[in-house]
């Protein structure tokens, strides 16, 4: 304290002295003389705790299943963020998209790919070639399925592709909270019958049943490794793509049944204005016919700003920061039969 306030700069003189008689009633009154030394001051600091434990098990996790069964829904429960987009539309997930969870000593990548279905165009066959080469070079593989006592086409396919790979497999029996217990048996029952499931697991993805008794199953499945990601990291897709598939998401769930699956997002311009915590977004909403495009304007621009207003709350929330939003909306057609064009949306094989 007297050091502080500046008393032992002083010169020899009376206030000096003061402050030598003030040292001596400081040490006396905590019980330690001026010659007293303690050798543990000399012992070297103990390390800091580190506030994490290091990573020592890493693993590769593969979500599978037919459209709509929830993978995404599930990808984003067990990472704790929205990495993916969810629609009540089959087909949303157009890429393979990485969930990141590091836990403990454990880090989780968790594989969310688009729904296995009969294709219908250049994206629709790329879109189950994802799948396909996302079942391989796995550590394990979690087949989704809906409550639903009969093993459909989709899933008798992965299924067999899953018997080739010699991995741990789990069968994650999804949406319980839509049945009753007991129609859940003749579920188990019916897949058991085709495959010999590692485990089998039923859970609620939306309302996040189950979750825990997941997370702890999939951690026997992670080989020793280092880490591949950095702890605090939940997706490897860059902020542009997740900025646009939130735009996606958002023109999903506003538009008629029929434009959805039509559509694509670019972003055009994406930059933080200098001295503000602003950033200004261009992205372009691409459609296949000119019908569509004056259904996602809307009369007066109401459909467009709608999507605008929707998706800007959300992407400011992901960023932390103010976003000034500016959607167009174009046509190219037949975009969806166009390898040039599938690979300009951000769909590319080779990232595979």
């Amino acid at each position: 304290v007297l050091h502080l306030l500046g008393y032992d700069h002083l010169d020899e003189g009376p206030q000096k002295a003061r402050m030598r008689a003030r040292e001596e009633a400081i040490l006396e009154g905590i019980g330690v003389t001026r010659d007293h030394f303690d050798e543990s001051l000399n012992a070297p600091l103990a390390p800091a705790a580190s506030a994490q434990p290091e990573v020592k098990r890493c693993g590769m996790i593969t979500l599978c299943g037919r459209p709509n069964v929830g993978k995404s829904t599930l990808t984003n429960a067990l990472v704790g963020e929205k990495v993916a987009i969810v629609s009540n539309k089959p087909q949303t997930t157009r890429n393979r998209i990485c969930g990141v969870l590091t836990r403990g000593e454990c880090q989780f990548v968790f594989l969310d790919t688009p729904g296995l279905h009969r294709a219908a165009n250049r994206l629709g066959d790329y879109m189950v070639d994802v799948v396909r080469r996302s079942v391989a070079d796995v550590d394990a593989v979690l087949l989704l399925v809906e409550p639903i006592p009969n093993v459909g086409g989709p899933e008798k396919e992965l299924i067999e592709q899953i018997k080739k790979m010699h991995v741990p497999s789990v069968l994650v029996i999804n949406k319980i909270d839509t049945v009753e217990k007991p129609q859940l048996l003749a579920v188990m029952e019916a897949y058991s019958k085709v495959h010999d499931f590692t485990a089998i697991l039923p859970i609620s993805a939306r309302r996040k049943e189950g979750l825990e008794e997941l997370l702890d199953l999939a951690a026997t499945f992670l080989p020793e490794g280092p880490q591949l990601f950095p702890r605090d990291a939940v997706t490897d897709q860059p902020e542009r793509q997740i900025v646009a598939e939130v735009i996606r998401e958002k023109a999903l769930h506003a538009l008629n049944e029929e434009i959805p699956h039509g559509i694509a997002v670019s972003v055009d311009k994406m930059k933080v204005r200098k001295g503000k915590k602003i950033i200004d977004i261009d992205a372009t909403i691409v459609c296949e016919k000119d019908s569509h495009k004056g259904i996602i304007i809307g009369k007066q621009g109401s459909m467009l700003k709608k999507i605008g207003s929707n998706a800007r709350y959300e992407i400011e929330r992901l960023l932390d920061a103010k976003v000034n939003l500016q959607l167009w909306v174009k046509v190219k057609k037949d975009w969806r039969d166009s390898d040039f064009l599938i690979k300009n949306f951000g769909y590319r094989k080779d990232e595979m």
